[in-house]
């Protein structure tokens, strides 16, 4: 992934050590409008579900999301101008606002949304899940896991969103120099659904950058669908300004498998 996106430089030599291919960058202005060009970007893997949705009569209530503040389903959600239709995602679009849509090398799906403001970076992913529990504590449990692994460090902590994870995640520069970069894992569970966002760059240390972020990230919308899915699998997003583009296969990538978290050190 590209941390910072800032340097088309920095983005090419990170993509090309991790194998990337071609995404697209998107400038978005407050009506959503889109120039696209081209920007290298890592791929990223897809792991096959492990478990389906079960066919059970009986429903449990789906995690409640505070209801004075988002993320939001799009059944409770307002529709706004400005909002870029990724899809699974409808995201805010403001001035000034880069947004890169990162694609899995193997499969031409895109995988995530990356929005850049100012000298702060959000990935946002989005995933379904069980209709009787979220899935945020485990994830956070296998992705404290797997940096662990890697030589980096993780703790544990309470923001706006519930239980977040702050990170130093190891990374590997062009000349081979091996360092840590923090992040910020979010997390929200919402009914049948899982949105997860990673925040890099000025929002993991400069409060006002943080809060900014934060509120972006609240005012994000997940469009689920109805159909029955596995537990953690993708939900699809597209490119935006392409509403009539076809459906891609359905996959249940493993979510400790692309993003930041699996920056190996080699």
């Amino acid at each position: 992934m590209a941390w910072f996106g800032r340097r088309r430089r920095d983005e090419v030599e990170q993509a090309q050590e991790a194998g990337a291919d071609p995404a697209e960058t998107t400038e978005v202005g407050p009506t959503g409008a889109a120039v696209e060009s081209e920007v290298e970007q890592p791929g990223g893997a897809a792991a096959t579900a492990e478990a389906t949705e079960g066919s059970d009569d009986a429903v449990a209530a789906p995690p409640a999301l505070d209801p004075d503040r988002g993320p939001w389903d799009v059944a409770d959600a307002e529709e706004r101008l400005g909002q870029v239709d990724l899809g699974a995602l409808r995201i805010p679009g403001r001035q000034g606002m880069a947004l890169r849509m990162e694609l899995d090398r193997a499969t031409r799906r895109v995988i995530a949304a990356n929005i850049t403001i100012g000298q702060s970076n959000l990935q946002v992913q989005a995933f379904s899940a069980p209709r009787t529990a979220g899935i945020w504590d485990d994830i956070r449990a296998q992705i404290t896991d797997s940096i662990g692994k890697q030589g980096g460090q993780v703790t544990e902590t309470t923001g706006p969103f519930g239980r977040e994870l702050l990170a130093l995640l190891p990374v590997k520069d062009a000349q081979g120099n091996v360092g840590r970069r923090p992040a910020r894992f979010l997390g929200v569970d919402g009914p049948r659904w899982f949105l997860r966002g990673v925040l890099t760059g000025a929002a993991v240390a400069d409060k006002a950058a943080a809060r900014d972020m934060e509120q972006y990230f609240s005012e994000i919308v997940v469009v689920r669908g109805t159909e029955a899915r596995p537990p953690s699998e993708l939900l699809a997003l597209t490119m935006p300004g392409r509403p009539d583009a076809a459906p891609q296969p359905p996959a249940a990538p493993n979510l400790l498998e692309r993003g930041p978290e699996i920056s190996e050190v080699r």
